[in-house]
């Protein structure tokens, strides 16, 4: 029987969540650079958010999903009331196959977590205008690398899931799991039924050992 690594608990744990999540800039910063000459004529520009609007699945990891959940508790009050029914919304849409534009989309088209935004998100570039007739236009080798940097995510992310963004948010807002995750354990018994249903993937399932990180 394969046994899986556990990562050490308590404040161990907690400081290893921590460089796990400062480790996802690494790997953000590597793909800006290495897809930098590929992406110089991007047609995007603040204030398009076709992609936001028209969002396909947008997924991210638990390690992911954890930084945006830090990030809206320091948001004010009102703010998170209002995040906590446009995520439940989008879930609900989402279950029903029904399109849903971004949550975090604000009125003035700009993201409400753009510094905090998935690799979904900074994967995603057009290199024309993109319409409903042309959808972005991304290059082959853009697309590769992004492939690698997918890999090297949910590596970083050994005892987590990979989903659709309100979905790894509503699993981390259960008390149980986010207290396994956090603790550095892997439980996925505790989200077997839900993740059937959700399409969650475990991150440790999915990543083969021949993928490799971009440099």
């Amino acid at each position: 029987m394969r046994r899986f690594r556990k990562t050490p608990t308590g404040t161990t744990a907690t400081k290893t969540m921590q460089t796990r999540i400062d480790a996802l800039e690494e790997i953000y910063q590597a793909f800006e650079l290495e897809t930098a000459p590929y992406r110089s004529g991007a047609a995007c520009e603040s204030g398009c958010a076709f992609c936001c609007r028209d969002a396909g699945r947008i997924d991210c990891t638990t390690l992911e999903g954890l930084r945006i959940r830090d990030r809206i508790r320091k948001m004010p009050r009102p703010r998170q009331l209002g995040l906590k029914k446009a995520l439940k919304r989008d879930m609900q849409k989402r279950e029903a196959g029904l399109p849903s534009p971004c949550p975090f989309l604000m009125k003035n088209n700009a993201c409400m977590i753009y510094p905090a935004r998935p690799f979904a998100c900074r994967r995603i570039y057009s290199l024309h205008r993109c319409t409903h007739d042309h959808p972005p236009l991304i290059s082959r080798q853009v697309m590769a690398i992004a492939e690698n940097t997918i890999a090297a995510l949910q590596r970083l992310d050994d005892n987590g899931y990979s989903a659709h963004l309100s979905y790894i948010l509503h699993m981390l807002d259960t008390p149980r799991f986010l207290a396994t995750y956090r603790a550095g354990d892997f439980k996925p018994e505790e989200i077997m039924a839900f993740g059937k249903t959700h399409r969650v993937a475990i991150n440790r399932m999915v990543v083969t050992p021949s993928a490799s990180p971009p440099t």
